[in-house]
């Protein structure tokens, strides 16, 4: 095994969820896995038993893969500090204040990036990782860590997540792989259509089209669920909060009966496996 990147077609499309989902399916299964997000834009943290600064998503999926969070599993943190501003978090602690004007080393920090996801490569049977915003951003394509960034730098096997109540979710799967580079557009291999309402057969003449036209597979179709999960992009609107009783315990139990669903849905959480040995 190795490792797998979940994309999203836009912010919010569900990617932490599933990736969350993913984690916690091989770990039901004895797989020792773990979660990375090369570069996380959020105020939404948490703070690891030593003491390292991370984004809450990748804590949530720690947690779905039953681990401790660590700063390996999200080196890099961007944290707006105010117009034009952000605190860059690496590792878990401060690094730098960047503005208009001052920038970090790009290079040099996707390589510490990048020395994070081989360490847990060479711990872990597996490493789910998990992208940022878009992948299609033509204007950040150059910059970005987490999605072709990892792409380039690692080769990483990739699916989408794409999110139906959006609208649009042909467009945006299409789209999405038409302007993904030339070069890494191979490590695409399928997608999943996230947060369906209804009979999903209705669905099967555009999916049959989109397989056609890029070559990916959709692996499943994951029915609409209202989940108490944490919150950490600010395009998310699920409408879940977190109860009173033990937070682990109810984040792996919302994770439990997604993944009870989406397989009863048909969500072939065995052929993304696959992917894992690609």
């Amino acid at each position: 095994m190795k490792s797998l990147l979940f994309l999203g077609t836009s912010s919010g499309a569900g990617k932490t969820t599933l990736d969350a989902a993913f984690c916690r399916y091989l770990a039901r299964k004895g797989v020792k896995v773990a979660p990375f997000k090369a570069s996380n834009l959020s105020l939404n943290s948490y703070v690891t038993l030593g003491g390292e600064e991370i984004g809450m998503g990748q804590a949530f999926q720690a947690w779905a893969s039953g681990l401790e969070p660590t700063g390996d599993m999200n080196p890099v943190l961007l944290k707006p500090s105010g117009p034009g501003r952000m605190q860059v978090v690496l590792r878990g602690k401060p690094y730098m204040d960047i503005d208009r004007d001052s920038a970090m080393d790009r290079k040099a920090v996707m390589e510490k990036a990048c020395e994070s996801y081989d360490k847990l490569l060479a711990q872990y049977d597996a490493v789910i990782c998990e992208g940022s915003g878009s992948p299609a951003e033509l204007n950040l394509m150059d910059t970005d860590m987490a999605n072709v960034g990892m792409m380039r730098a690692r080769n990483v096997t990739s699916i989408l997540v794409a999110d139906i109540e959006r609208g649009g979710v042909f467009a945006a799967i299409y789209g999405t792989w038409m302007l993904i580079p030339e070069e890494v557009r191979p490590l695409l291999k399928g997608f999943v259509i996230n947060r369906f309402r209804g009979d999903a057969s209705i669905l099967a003449p555009g999916i049959e089209r989109i397989e056609e036209l890029t070559g990916m597979k959709c692996y499943g179709i994951v029915p609409y669920e209202v989940l108490k999960f944490p919150e950490e992009d600010s395009m998310s609107d699920n409408g879940g909060a977190i109860g009173n009783g033990d937070i682990h315990k109810e984040f792996v139990a919302n994770l439990d009966k997604l993944i009870d669903s989406a397989i009863e849905a048909g969500v072939d959480f065995e052929g993304i496996e696959k992917l894992l040995a690609q």
